[in-house]
């Protein structure tokens, strides 16, 4: 009877063990297919160009963190590791706070959820890492004037948005037609000029969502040199040994 028992809870494990198994699989499939349904342009970064991460952290500073929070950043820390001197980040990145302070928006929990109908702006700290880097490339630069949104802005891969478009004096207005977006209007920059924009901009925040990225890719390169020079050295004792060991006895 005790075996009997056994057997039954056994089966009722695997196939609970089973029914999960199928339920995260579906979840998976489901995920993979509407981040398919979205063709999303692939965003040029260089995770060594520190002038582009400079240059991003300019326009985030300039355009992004009025509403856009990086709570999890402070600007002594941007500025050590793109190479920033603290004079510059003081003047041209922290306008004033002190450099410890963590990159936080003025915007205030009340004023976000009066201007913009309750959906209060998010941090974007991890936003490269809970997206993708190409997902925010492609959504950046598709933004398109909508005048039946509260804003006047809708994006073509993140519908009925609430963001407005604040690059658009940069940009210019783009409109939806059935040929996909036109620039109907140009802004300050050409588009190829935006796109290496939106690059650094993305290349920024890539570097906020993991800034031990670039240690952990200089300690990487030198665990691979010193395995490979290890592996010769072993390789060279391994030879000699058996050279030892095969020769004949003289």
């Amino acid at each position: 009877m005790q075996a009997r028992t056994r057997a039954r809870l056994l089966n009722r494990h695997a196939v609970r063990l089973l029914s999960l198994c199928l339920l995260l699989w579906g979840s998976g499939q489901a995920a993979w297919a509407a981040s398919a349904a979205v063709e999303l342009d692939k965003a040029p970064l260089d995770s060594f160009d520190f002038a582009s991460k400079q240059r991003g952290a300019q326009l985030y500073v300039n355009y992004c963190i009025g509403c856009h929070s990086l709570k999890y950043m402070r600007y002594t820390r941007v500025a050590e590791d793109l190479g920033i001197p603290a004079a510059v980040a003081q003047s041209n990145l922290a306008f004033g706070q002190e450099l410890f302070a963590p990159m936080l928006s003025a915007m205030t929990a009340e004023q976000g959820a009066a201007w913009f109908n309750q959906a209060l702006p998010p941090d974007l700290s991890l936003s490269a890492r809970s997206r993708s880097p190409d997902w925010l490339y492609t959504y950046l630069r598709s933004f398109y004037r909508d005048p039946g949104r509260p804003s006047g802005w809708n994006n073509a891969i993140f519908a009925n948005v609430a963001m407005p478009h604040t690059l658009q004096r940069l940009q210019g207005i783009q409109v939806l037609d059935e040929d996909g977006l036109r620039l109907a209007s140009p802004g300050t920059m050409n588009p190829a000029e935006y796109d290496v924009a939106i690059a650094d901009l993305v290349n920024f925040l890539v570097y906020v969502a993991e800034p031990v990225r670039l240690t952990r890719h200089r300690i990487g390169y030198g665990v691979i040199i010193f395995v490979l020079l290890l592996g010769v050295i072993t390789y060279m004792m391994y030879r000699d040994y058996w050279r030892d060991i095969t020769s004949p006895q003289g």
